[in-house]
């Protein structure tokens, strides 16, 4: 049996990585620059840039409507589209978190610790770039835009590869960006797009060890499994955003409905969204709670005791409970009490966030202590898990691991340390 790769697929597997490898480089050179850059700089560059895409208004605009045809055409779900959809309010709310990113505290430089050890030697910790860093995301056009801003203001370099549904859309973003940077100073390769849709190309990013230093792939389950199974590069990562509420017994009833509606139905396609909701069974409103869900327009998908709250709510299969719908589409289960939702929690969620809805502040720092996720909320719609919502500016996504950083990934999260020491001429003993 031949089990040789065809000559067609090696010669593209050949050209995206020898494409990758080309840009990588160019981003390393540029990283340099960029990094040496006083900081105001940096900040005024990103300022042009988002004069820049204001500027470029009418043409993004255009070429998003491609994208969004296109879309339709190929049968992308409502979800899908909408993550796509640009129109003036949303532009001009991305080139606005370009304007934020610009305006945040630099953290490059910033003193972690100090220390002076008893021979005199002087220890400190410093925060500096990571260095070049791929973002592989889908759909979303404005991931180009708070990508972009995120690096360049943290002195990191940007290998950006979007997905296909918004070719034309990341290619007119980037443009307007580029042109606002290199009237700034900044090099033109500290910001660059792959030019291909070939898929070998996000292959190529995932084994360029020693070219890039970070991935952060931004999109759906599949992407983030492949992402996560063949690189070779460090990856920070988030997984689906299969998020609780927790109705409890002492939650205020109108607090939960506003709460759960919003939380599921404010936007179904961003991470934040709830999918799972949980009511106490000592709960006194549960019913409304539902009604209110059902009656906004979504799809309820129960367990026995939520079906006989309400005729309309559909039996949930054993699957629900581990599905992101990213739709108007939500799995209710009724609860015994805090505990059970713990292990509920604990078994179902993604570790992204977690919220719990009650007017008892003991049962909510047990909820915000023990569960086991990036974003814990208490009395507020998981609609808030965003880098904006939380003063960051924008994010460059939402880190649901362990290492690095956690939750809403903004500037600090794309820098390292260094340590830096001083002395008189001490030698070691």
């Amino acid at each position: 049996m031949n089990h040789m790769t065809p000559p067609s697929t090696q010669a593209t597997a050949l050209d995206a990585q020898a494409l990758v490898t080309a840009l990588a480089r160019d981003a390393r050179l540029a990283q340099r620059q960029l990094a040496a850059m006083p900081s105001n700089a940096r900040a005024a560059a990103l300022h042009l840039a988002a004069d820049a895409l204001r500027a470029a208004m009418p043409a993004v605009l255009a070429a998003n409507a491609e994208d969004l045809a296109a879309g339709k055409a190929r049968g992308l779900s409502g979800a899908m589209l909408d993550r796509l959809a640009l129109d003036e309010a949303r532009l001009a709310g991305i080139a606005e978190a370009v304007d934020a990113v610009a305006d945040l505290p630099d953290p490059v430089g910033q003193v972690i610790d100090a220390s002076e050890r008893p021979n005199g030697l002087k220890f400190q910790r410093i925060r500096v770039p990571i260095g070049t860093i791929g973002i592989i995301y889908e759909s979303r056009p404005n991931v180009t835009a708070d990508a972009a801003a995120l690096c360049v203001r943290a002195g990191n370099a940007a290998l950006l590869r979007g997905g296909s549904e918004a070719v034309h859309s990341n290619r007119a973003i980037h443009a307007a960006l580029v042109e606002g940077l290199v009237a700034g100073g900044v090099p033109a390769e500290a910001v660059q797009l792959v030019p291909s849709q070939d898929r070998a190309c996000v292959g190529a990013m995932l084994t360029a060890s020693g070219l890039i230093d970070m991935i952060v792939p931004r999109g759906g389950k599949s992407l983030v499994a492949r992402v996560q199974a063949d690189a070779r590069v460090p990856v920070l990562a988030h997984l689906d955003g299969i998020n609780h509420t927790y109705v409890h017994a002492a939650a205020e009833p109108d607090m939960a409905k506003a709460i759960a509606v919003n939380a599921k139905l404010r936007r179904t396609g961003i991470c934040g969204s709830m999918e799972t909701l949980l009511i106490d069974a000592a709960f006194p409103a549960a019913a409304a709670v539902v009604a209110a869900l059902i009656e906004a327009g979504c799809e309820v998908r129960g367990d026995g005791r939520a079906q006989a709250l309400d005729p309309r709510v559909i039996p949930a299969s054993a699957d629900d409970w581990d599905t992101e719908y990213l739709d108007s589409i939500a799995s209710v289960a009724i609860v015994d009490g805090l505990e059970d939702a713990l292990a509920h929690i604990a078994r179902y969620s993604s570790a992204h966030t977690d919220a719990i809805v009650t007017s008892d502040s003991a049962v909510a720092e047990r909820f915000l202590t023990e569960v086991d996720s990036a974003i814990v909320m208490h009395n507020a719609s998981s609609q808030f898990a965003d880098g904006g919502e939380f003063g960051l500016g924008a994010e460059i996504g939402i880190a649901t691991g362990r290492l690095h950083a956690r939750g809403p990934v903004a500037l600090e999260g794309l820098t390292t340390y260094k340590w830096q020491v001083r002395g008189q001429g001490q030698t070691r003993p």
